[in-house]
């Protein structure tokens, strides 16, 4: 007959504590996995907060398991057993190895609610609150009471706690503390583990949302209120006036314009944002584009006494992976800006060159004129085709560029007048070109006029089109 298996308790460690180990490298492993997801969704706040619980727990699971694990074999590994410290020794560079600040805070028993000491800090805890030394008092590295309190809830309360705060410095960041208790360690402290979240994107996102809609229901507000003040007044004494009647439908027919010029742009940025991550597939002839888009504004700049001066390549000589309507839009508002500005007598440059690379076209250019890049492509040592649309206007003074692609951002002066902008046309443009993983920059100074530069990848210039594109989409104004 064969013999009895032995009972686990009379198993060698080397027999006896695999399965444990195993658990915790998994867990190990899926912690690695839920935290690249949680960075792949940092734009998107439920997901966010989704994806950090789930990330905290899985740390924690592999936390108790070495805890459990050290409080009932206080003794080391012996060398007899190169698995089990192989397993230790991954896990821990994994933990070491996680984006976000991660620390494990142990305490006596004992009522003192500021005896908690940092027992372990990964790499992005040690940089983030500069921990110089071993187990350092925790209070003397987090000075922020919503995470004290948080954490000694978690040690003498042993119940899950989170806050969130807002740490100091050149800029706001916005931070989640999230504390979760552990089991007591081999010498009867009390531990709990501590992860810090970084939300400064999601709140910025939010921000913007909220800026977003305030400015788009005051833009809609004042065309309406309009429109309503001269209906009352037609209904009034001015309905048996013909001059005034005439006068004051003139202007509604302007104001209800303006307002499905609005509306129109709005629903245009949120259909390019809403494709802003799928690649475009087409081929489109830049020159041909830009042959289009003049003749189409040819009345407009002619009753404006602008003179528009092209000077384009032979076709099929630019030609880009594309979208035709989107490239279409993005030249129609350059040109359309240009002619707007440059004021009667004035003059639009409009240029297509092939063939240029990324690092020539950033170069500078104007002598006396400041220059900033709006959006920079993630290569510039492909070949692009570049659109460069000049006017002899007022300019843009510097302190303006920077906020130029903002949402509803108009200059001060140029927020009037009889075809004024809705001031979504260069945020359209922008997302349209870091669609087509291309760049947009400007030049400008008062008094010089202001040069806008579009450049586009050249087909074959970079068959793979970057994932990181959609990381960019979700930052973008």
């Amino acid at each position: 007959m064969p013999p009895a298996p032995a009972p686990p308790s009379a198993l060698p460690d080397s027999q006896r504590r695999w399965p444990e180990g195993w658990a915790c490298a998994l867990a190990g492993a899926v912690g690695i996995g839920v935290i690249l997801v949680l960075i792949g969704l940092r734009a998107v706040d439920a997901g966010v907060g989704t994806a950090a619980g789930a990330t905290v727990g899985v740390v924690t699971l592999c936390l108790v398991a070495l805890v459990r694990k050290e409080a009932r074999h206080p003794a080391p590994a012996p060398p007899s057993a190169p698995e089990d410290l192989e397993r230790r020794a991954a896990l821990a560079d994994a933990l070491e190895g996680l984006p976000e600040p991660l620390l494990v805070v142990a305490a006596l028993e004992t009522d003192e609610m500021t005896s908690g000491r940092v027992v372990f800090a990964n790499a992005a805890a040690r940089d983030f609150l500069r921990i110089q030394g071993d187990s350092p008092p925790l209070a003397t590295v987090v000075r922020h009471p919503q995470v004290l309190q948080v954490v000694d809830e978690a040690l003498f309360g042993r119940i899950p706690a989170e806050a969130a705060y807002e740490s100091g410095g050149a800029q706001d960041r916005f931070w989640k503390a999230i504390a979760r208790p552990l089991p007591p360690a081999a010498d009867g402290a009390r531990t709990a583990l501590l992860m810090l979240t970084d939300e400064t994107d999601s709140r910025r996102n939010e921000r913007m949302r909220a800026d977003f809609l305030a400015n788009a229901s005051h833009e809609l507000r004042t065309p309406l209120a309009s429109l309503a003040g001269f209906i009352e007044t037609l209904r009034g004494h001015a309905k048996d006036d013909p001059a005034a009647r005439e006068r004051f439908l003139e202007i509604m027919a302007a104001q209800a314009d303006r307002m499905a010029r609005l509306v129109a742009d709005l629903m245009s940025l949120s259909r390019i944002e809403l494709n802003e991550h799928i690649p475009p597939s087409g081929r489109v002839d830049i020159a041909m584009a830009v042959t289009d888009v003049i003749d189409a504004l040819a009345p407009q700049a002619g009753g404006a006494g602008v003179n528009v001066m092209p000077t384009l390549p032979p076709a099929g000589t630019a030609v880009v992976t594309g979208d035709r309507d989107q490239i279409v839009q993005v030249v129609q508002n350059l040109v359309d800006n240009a002619v707007k500005y440059a004021g009667p007598g004035g003059a639009v440059s409009v240029q297509v060159e092939a063939g240029l690379s990324g690092t020539a076209i950033v170069a500078p250019g104007k002598t006396n004129v400041a220059r900033l890049s709006l959006l920079t492509p993630d290569k510039t040592d492909e070949a692009y085709v570049v659109l460069r649309v000049s006017d002899t206007g007022p300019g843009i003074a510097r302190e303006h560029l920077p906020r130029l692609t903002e949402r509803f951002y108009r200059v001060e002066g140029q927020k009037s007048g009889d075809r004024s902008g809705t001031g979504l046309g260069l945020a359209i443009v922008k997302h349209i070109m870091n669609r087509h993983r291309g760049g947009l920059a400007v030049e400008a100074a008062q008094g010089k006029g202001a040069t806008f530069l579009a450049y586009f990848p050249v087909i074959g210039a970079g068959d793979a089109y970057p994932a990181v594109l959609s990381q960019r989409a979700a930052s973008l104004s």
